[in-house]
């Protein structure tokens, strides 16, 4: 249950910042006037759009979770510190408390990101397993030249009857090669 709750939260979270994300790429007119009132340059309007678009779409994938959602932190942090500082009003706190709760969210994401149900822990199951396939094929290899070389070792010297094609039984002495 706790799996299945962290894949819809992570899921949601990434929703807040595609659909965030997309408005600022059809139309980065709005968000660039926006943030040159916040004293920053307004050209990086679409790049915001795109980042928050493509972090989105990682992290609902589940891929590279815990990088994406550290830096989706340090962009809310910043968010939070150049839009959403205004306590004076009930609408300013209430937008910094709602940046605040998706910073906390984010924290969550980067500690148990890995969870079921996202690439990077499908990534990491596979490669256990490929180890433990391996070094099964190691084991059983050097069993083999273990059980090859007594094989050798006991059988020299002994006579052995071998069967041809024609069915006619051949009589040789095994060499120690």
């Amino acid at each position: 249950m706790p799996a299945i709750a962290a894949f819809f939260g992570r899921v949601m979270i990434a929703l807040l910042f595609i659909l965030s994300g997309i408005p600022k790429i059809i139309d980065p007119s709005g968000p660039a006037q926006m943030m040159q009132a916040a004293g920053l340059p307004g050209n990086l309007a679409m790049a915001v759009g795109i980042f928050e678009v493509v972090a989105g779409l990682l992290l609902a994938l589940g891929v590279m979770t815990r990088l994406v959602s550290i830096l989706l932190a340090g962009f809310v942090a910043l968010t939070i510190l150049f839009y959403h500082h205004d306590f004076g009003t009930q609408e300013g706190m209430t937008s910094f408390l709602l940046h605040l709760a998706i910073l906390g969210g984010l924290l969550v994401v980067f500690a148990y990101g890995q969870m079921r149900w996202s690439y990077d822990h499908m990534r990491a199951a596979r490669k256990g397993e490929l180890a433990a396939a391996d070094a099964s094929t190691r084991v059983h290899e050097a069993e083999l030249r273990a059980a090859r070389a007594e094989g050798r070792a006991d059988g020299a010297g002994l006579a052995v009857t071998d069967i041809d094609h024609d069915g006619r039984p051949e009589v040789r002495k095994r060499r120690w090669f």
